[in-house]
């Protein structure tokens, strides 16, 4: 029999991780210490919605939620650059640096003050892999051309093209690329040629085109994921649901 291939999925969810990720690590973790084999994660950075990374913390005197976010160097990037080519502005560090005592201990800190990463998903990675969230687990990035190349054909799909000087994720549709503006309001952009390095899945496709490259035997999936997961697709896997976690969507503060 091959080895177990247990995987979880997520978009970068906030300088410090939302907990519902951790939940998932945890799930995988001890499911790995029941069969064996080895873990995978995911990490679908190709997505392009910023409020995926508002990190939500606690003030340490009042408990007041207060959500930070990262600041990005212009409009179009904000709204429709992937996550892997949204770049950092060079204050926003420093900025966000002076107000993280109000929420997190000194040790937390200093792994950001000491993150070095131009664009959102790197430093978001490099945050959990500092935190020590990462230590063993195989990490696969949506956004790699090599991952991509692998990846099978979808008929539903993304892709990364530029448009106004930056490169933003748009819908492929037979009658142009589409970027949506909120609403009922879409931009359309002519149709271009494109290669598979360009393409990543819609939210009913990345299923199909992730497993297609990873080829996993279980995957734990979150709650809001069990309503969209087209699990007939792979009946090869073993879908789990990850462990809960009370104040799922809020910052993971504490040190593996």
């Amino acid at each position: 029999m091959n080895s177990p291939i247990i995987c979880f999925g997520q978009q970068p969810c906030g300088f410090f991780p939302k907990r519902f990720l951790v939940a998932k690590i945890n799930t995988a973790r001890n499911l790995q210490k029941e069969i064996g084999g080895e873990i995978v994660f995911f990490y679908h950075d190709s997505d392009h919605d910023p409020r995926e990374t508002r990190t939500i913390l606690r003030h340490r005197s009042t408990n007041e939620p207060a959500q930070l976010n990262f600041t990005f160097q212009n409009k179009i990037q904000r709204k429709f650059s992937p996550l892997y080519l949204k770049r950092i502005p060079a204050d926003w560090q420093e900025k966000t640096t002076s107000q993280l005592p109000n929420y997190v201990g000194h040790p937390l800190i200093e792994i950001f003050k000491n993150t070095s990463a131009s664009t959102v998903a790197d430093f978001c990675l490099g945050m959990y892999r500092d935190m020590g969230l990462f230590e063993g687990i195989k990490i696969l990035r949506s956004s790699d051309p090599d991952f991509r190349r692998t990846a099978c054909d979808v008929s539903e799909f993304f892709v990364d093209i530029p448009h106004d000087g930056e490169i933003v994720r748009a819908r492929f549709s037979e009658d142009g690329f589409k970027l949506h503006e909120g609403g009922d309001v879409f931009v359309t952009i002519p149709l271009t040629s494109f290669t598979k390095e360009q393409i990543s899945p819609t939210r009913d496709s990345r299923l199909l085109w992730m497993q297609s490259v990873v080829h996993c035997t279980h995957y734990v999936a979150g709650a809001g994921e069990k309503g969209y997961l087209r699990e007939t697709e792979a009946p090869e896997i073993n879908f789990l649901t990850r462990d809960t976690i009370d104040k799922s969507d809020e910052a993971y503060i504490e040190l593996t």
